[in-house]
């Protein structure tokens, strides 16, 4: 009789586990969900249960039912921006989500750069955090989530987190390129901003990606993408998309900002298919093939030498992705550089550029930062080289992106002839004109050009508005430092 009755109690006790509706983490108190468009709202109730959600800027009820497993999922319509709302969520238990805003909601992910918090790490400080963390509460529509470093060998469910306002406290530990980039956002758009962090410092690419999107990316070495280079469970494929993307790829947002890159270096000339892949992949994870993607051009760091050239062959692979990546970006970091320190302390400009990108492209507003000169054409004329560049224009009185020309002697160039040996340039602005002329007296027949093609240098060619000249070669020679 008592086993009976042990039994039946047990049997209670697990029903009435199964009766809690119980929600993932990243749908909680203070989130931020996509404006004006069809949100996911899921979790887990009794198998078969009727589950309705009811949100208060509509009142409107909208009502699913558990599957076999107790998974249930189902979609709301948001209204433009605006809140606190709050969100009624029941099985027969009422669960009510409070202080929800609607706005725009942003993934920001990568590695240690984009880990970096606005306090810095030990011994690194962000350049202005003070000032950023005691206004943190003059932002109050600003909401951030953190998810923690968890690698996993399955595609998890939920993950660790919670959304928190904006205060001294909270601001301090986020990203810090996230929150600047989002604070820009939330000032020029005037609409509150949600921003979700998933990162993982010192780990490449492929553990973003699932086993299978890897296998899919055409023309790479299949060997070195599935061979971990640190050993850690993090840098195993797939690990981190399985802890920490596929329990937020229900959570319907706005667009990705990218800061990864520094850890395939091993692997540079796979690294834009890789990252066109990863992009495509991670879209229809999201369920929008269209999704804004903007990303953040490697910052100077002398790594296995200053003057050898594998970190600029990763960036070279950055933009050879763009050419392959629709509604996407990337800001261009050549000024950015600290010699003793890989995350350098200028984030806030990372994330000024960031929001400048999205700003125009997503948002269509006119009148922020232009996009960063890029080499155009190079024409070698006896001795020199004459360099053109795309988005610099001629003389006009306010041409916008027009190169500065009160920097002073231009540096970053180097210059080769038939021989490959490099040798460092004098640059010629010539005043009113797209157009630099480039020589060296070492070299009298010059074949190719580089500028700021070295892992750590001191070029400095900006626009007026502060936007560096992106890094290039003119020539092929990867054994060439």
């Amino acid at each position: 009789m008592k086993r009976v009755i042990w039994l039946a109690l047990f049997v209670c006790m697990v029903l009435s586990l199964w009766g809690k509706i119980r929600l993932p983490s990243i749908l909680g108190d203070n989130m931020v969900l996509q404006r004006s468009d069809t949100v996911n709202i899921w979790g887990w109730a009794a198998p078969s249960q009727n589950v309705t959600v009811k949100p208060s800027w509509d009142n409107r009820i909208y009502t699913t039912k558990a599957e076999n497993n107790g998974k249930w999922l189902l979609q709301i319509q948001t209204p433009e921006a605006g809140g606190p709302y709050q969100i009624d969520i029941s099985d027969g238990e009422l669960l009510t989500l409070k202080d929800i805003l609607i706005g725009e909601v942003w993934i920001c992910s990568g590695q240690s750069n984009m880990e970096m918090p606005v306090h810095g790490f030990y011994g690194q400080p962000v350049v202005g955090s003070l000032e950023e963390i005691v206004e943190a509460r003059q932002y109050p529509d600003i909401r951030m989530f953190t998810l923690p470093p968890t690698p996993a060998a399955e595609p998890q469910d939920d993950c660790r987190g919670s959304w928190l306002k904006s205060t001294p406290e909270s601001v301090r530990d986020f990203s810090a390129v996230g929150y600047f980039f989002g604070k820009n956002l939330n000032k020029v758009l005037n609409i509150p901003i949600g921003l979700i962090t998933p990162n993982c410092g010192g780990i490449a690419i492929e553990p973003w990606m699932t086993a299978e999107a890897i296998r899919e990316t055409a023309g790479i070495n299949q060997k070195l993408a599935f061979t971990p280079q640190v050993q850690t469970e993090a840098a195993n494929a797939s690990y981190l998309f399985n802890g920490m993307i596929a329990p937020i790829r229900n959570f319907t947002g706005r667009g990705f900002i990218w800061y990864q890159g520094e850890s395939n270096q091993h692997n540079y000339f796979d690294y834009d298919k890789l990252q066109v892949s990863m992009v495509n992949f991670w879209r229809k994870e999201w369920k929008n093939e269209d999704m804004p993607f903007y990303y953040v051009q490697l910052v100077p760091f002398p790594f296995d030498g200053a003057e050898r050239i594998s970190l600029s062959l990763v960036i070279e692979a950055q933009y050879k992705a763009l050419q392959h990546i629709s509604n996407a970006g990337i800001v261009a970091t050549t000024d950015l550089g600290h010699f003793t320190c890989i995350h350098p302390p200028r984030k806030k400009e990372i994330g000024q550029r960031l929001a400048a990108l999205a700003l125009r492209k997503t948002y269509q507003i006119n009148g922020v930062l232009p996009d960063a000169p890029m080499i155009d054409k190079v024409v070698f004329e006896g001795n020199k080289a004459v360099l053109t560049f795309k988005g610099v224009p001629d003389y006009s009185p306010a041409a916008v992106g027009s190169l500065d020309f009160y920097g002073g002697e231009l540096r970053g160039f180097e210059i080769a002839g038939e021989d490959r040996q490099f040798y460092p340039a004098k640059a010629l602005l010539i005043q009113g004109q797209n157009r630099m002329e480039v020589m060296s007296e070492k070299v009298s027949r010059p074949v190719a050009v580089r500028y700021a093609f070295k892992n750590y240098h001191d070029a400095n060619v900006m626009t007026t508005e502060g936007q560096p000249l992106v890094p290039f070669r003119t020539d092929h020679w990867d054994d060439v430092y």
